[in-house]
């Protein structure tokens, strides 16, 4: 594991960049900010995101609190982008793994957005709940092929076929379009900016094999018994809140916070009511 340390300020917290060594051998990067001995969260990003997706959470107060933990997916980010391997289960369940195992995190709560609720179901399948403390679900699914397509918005399915080509004209199209539809209002011009980067530095053979995948983890959320909150904007226009509906009917144990006038990243867009719910449910497991 290599460790990089990037200086902060009042205002600015000091961030950990590291490398570790996750399934099949591909390389992830993770930052990690916030009180070492804090409850972890372990942030788990969407489809062609990266942990920069999170920056409201890891520059924000809730570090005075917990250790907050953000990583890369495979293909994503600074993470490695390996050819192929992104059907395998068991790669991403052991990329979760070996983030929790080689920072040493301690019962962390899993925070998922969009895909990464697959990907925890990934790991839960795999691994079962006996590492983690609790778990937080925000425009989660966990469906992927036919059996997800009914909580899909159109907007985003109508963006696949530009997220898909190597075309750079219908690909940065379908970028911007996949931006605008992730959030109710217009981003500002620097938050567009610094996400246009981000998305489009995943290769479309990455999404196409990701959003080729055919799973259905219903049954591993069904059996859960750790703690469970689900976030979800009434505005999704990404993955429709119906989605989340289902996930509680599956968890009755869960408790449920829908965002109205909120679109699929309510942790951006209600950043105030989103942290202070993950601090107050990350400090209760």
């Amino acid at each position: 594991m290599e460790t990089m340390k990037i200086d902060g300020t009042a205002d600015s917290p000091v961030i950990r960049s590291r490398r570790i060594t996750g399934g099949a051998g591909t390389s992830l990067h993770v930052t990690e900010t916030g009180n070492e001995n804090g409850r972890p969260v372990l942030f788990v990003h969407g489809l062609s995101q990266c942990a920069l997706a999170w920056r409201k959470q890891l520059r924000s107060p809730l570090g005075n609190d917990l250790r907050l933990v953000a990583m890369d997916l495979r293909g994503h980010g600074q993470s490695e982008r390996p050819a192929d391997g992104y059907d395998d289960q068991s790669s991403w369940a052991d990329d979760i793994h070996s983030v929790i195992s080689t920072l040493g995190l301690e019962r962390p709560v899993l925070c998922g957005w969009s895909y990464g609720g697959v990907v925890i179901g990934d790991y839960i399948r795999r691994y079962g709940e006996g590492a983690i403390g609790g778990i937080c679900l925000v425009g989660a699914v966990s469906r992927l092929g036919e059996p997800v397509m009914p909580f899909l918005g159109p907007k985003f399915i109508a963006t696949l076929p530009g997220l898909f080509s190597e075309e750079l004209e219908a690909s940065s199209k379908a970028v911007q379009d996949f931006i605008h539809a992730t959030t109710s209002g217009a981003p500002t011009f620097e938050e567009f900016c610094l996400t246009f980067g981000y998305v489009s530095l995943v290769a479309p053979y990455v999404r196409q094999a990701l959003l080729s995948r055919v799973i259905n983890h219903d049954d591993v959320f069904e059996r859960l018994t750790s703690p469970v909150l689900i976030a979800h904007g009434l505005d999704d226009e990404i993955v429709l809140s119906a989605m989340s509906d289902h996930l509680a009917g599956l968890i009755p144990h869960a408790k449920s916070s829908y965002y109205e006038g909120v679109g699929h990243a309510p942790f951006l867009e209600s950043p105030g009511r989103f942290n202070a719910e993950l601090l107050a449910f990350s400090s209760g497991v």
